[in-house]
């Protein structure tokens, strides 16, 4: 379980995980060795997985997002998945119980550069394909409480 200067500290980081460790020290009113070993011990259970950056898909010329419900054809679930692996367009990947096996999000320059993705796994594959027009909520962790 988490204590609420643990809470803190990952609120304060989710925020802005390029907080220095004197701020965040300073913030939760410990000293930066203790902050350092809360980070460190938050690390090691697991908790804490990577220190990222949130880059915009939209300023690398990607100005289109797709969500795409892949269902295998029998016996390619694993073609399947590795030819998803291995597109760097598809930026994420859920495998989800249900009719489909796969829930992935694609970065894509226009339509026709979509159409062209989804033709790689059209053989392998069928697939439901949404635009997204807004993302309202940003992908976001659980209640820290």
């Amino acid at each position: 379980m988490l204590d609420e200067l643990d809470r803190k500290l990952l609120d304060i980081l989710i925020r802005d995980s390029r907080t220095s460790l004197k701020d965040l020290a300073q913030q939760v009113g410990l000293s930066s060795p203790s902050v350092s070993e809360r980070l460190r011990r938050l690390e090691e259970r697991g908790v804490i997985r990577a220190f990222t950056v949130e880059v915009d898909p939209e300023a690398l010329g990607y100005p289109l997002q797709a969500i795409v419900r892949v269902r295998p054809l029998p016996g390619k679930l694993h073609i399947v998945q590795k030819l998803i692996e291995e597109i760097p367009e598809f930026g994420e990947c859920d495998k989800v119980t249900g009719d489909d096996c796969f829930v992935a999000r694609l970065y894509v320059r226009s339509m026709g550069e979509l159409d062209k993705l989804l033709d790689r796994i059209a053989d392998k594959a069928e697939t439901s394909t949404a635009i997204i027009k807004a993302q309202p909520i940003r992908r976001r962790p659980p209640p820290l409480g």
